[in-house]
């Protein structure tokens, strides 16, 4: 069972860290966790960053002093910081390993331009890296979770994604849907539509999944809506306004790489998001 007793957060201490902090205290006070916040200080590579961030020993003070600060607004969670150089995709998933962490908290992904799309973000490859679970904070407030609803595809990935929001929200409702890819010539059958064999052969692998030991109880039935999965999960989303969205990370082609749909969603989540690996 999923139990997170040690919760590595990374703050890299703008706004779009600003829900990191205040999301893995509330997440560590509900599981009498211990957190390590992380702030990372990634060298600069030319001369003009390095006068625009001001002189090394300077970035370093200015890093722990506001560790410092957010460590104070919470005095009855016990929290290590820790300011390390280097490179996030490397650093964090490497402390992760060393503090034993059941669960990594991040920020927003850093926009970018067009180009540099086609290379994985720092958010990305430190989700690549780990074998925990990854939380992408994104709400404002810090409130338990309330409704959570997986985009799931009946495989281990999306089994293990399901029990660790369990965990993490006991109390929220927990929704699952599966996007159901036709061909062409389904999609102009609405009328037969639940009798078409891909339908058949989407409940049945339902059927199966809701029968693996460990299904979190509260799971409400997963729907199987026809469609693409952006399509599906953003109509969803609209009706349901869930404050945590829950999917497995794993690629058809490579169970250990994220599929384009779960690097699609990372980088603009409408929510909280939780990342999970088979396992």
């Amino acid at each position: 069972m999923f139990e997170p007793k040690t919760i590595l957060a990374a703050t890299d201490l703008t706004r779009r860290s600003a829900a990191v902090p205040a999301r893995a205290a509330e997440i560590a006070r509900a599981h009498d966790a211990r957190l390590v916040l992380v702030h990372v200080l990634e060298p600069a590579k030319t001369g003009v960053a390095r006068l625009r961030l001001g002189r090394k020993d300077d970035r370093l003070r200015r890093a722990q002093s506001e560790m410092g600060t957010l460590r104070a607004q919470f005095p009855d969670i016990e929290i290590t910081c820790r300011v390390v150089e280097g490179n996030p995709a490397k650093v964090i998933p490497e402390l992760a390993d060393k503090h034993g962490a059941d669960l990594i908290v991040l920020g927003l992904h850093l926009p970018r331009r067009v180009l540099e799309t086609l290379r994985l973000s720092n958010l990305e490859r430190i989700t690549q890296a780990t074998r925990c679970p990854v939380l992408i904070a994104h709400n404002d407030t810090a409130v338990p979770y309330r409704r959570a609803l997986g985009a799931i595809t009946f495989a281990p990935a999306s089994a293990r994604a399901l029990r660790v929001a369990a965990r993490l929200a006991p109390e929220a409702e927990l929704h699952a849907i599966h996007a159901l890819q036709m061909p062409f010539a389904a999609k102009r059958t609405s009328a037969d539509l639940m009798k078409t064999p891909e339908m058949t052969k989407a409940e049945l692998l339902r059927d199966a999944f809701m029968a693996l030991d460990g299904r979190p109880e509260h799971l409400h039935l997963p729907e199987i809506v026809p469609g693409g999965v952006h399509e599906v999960l953003q109509f969803r989303i609209g009706e349901l306004q869930p404050d945590l969205v829950v999917i497995g990370s794993h690629s058809g082609r490579d169970p250990e790489n994220l599929g384009n749909y779960a690097r699609d969603l990372m980088r603009a989540p409408p929510t909280d998001m939780l990342v999970a690996k088979p396992g």
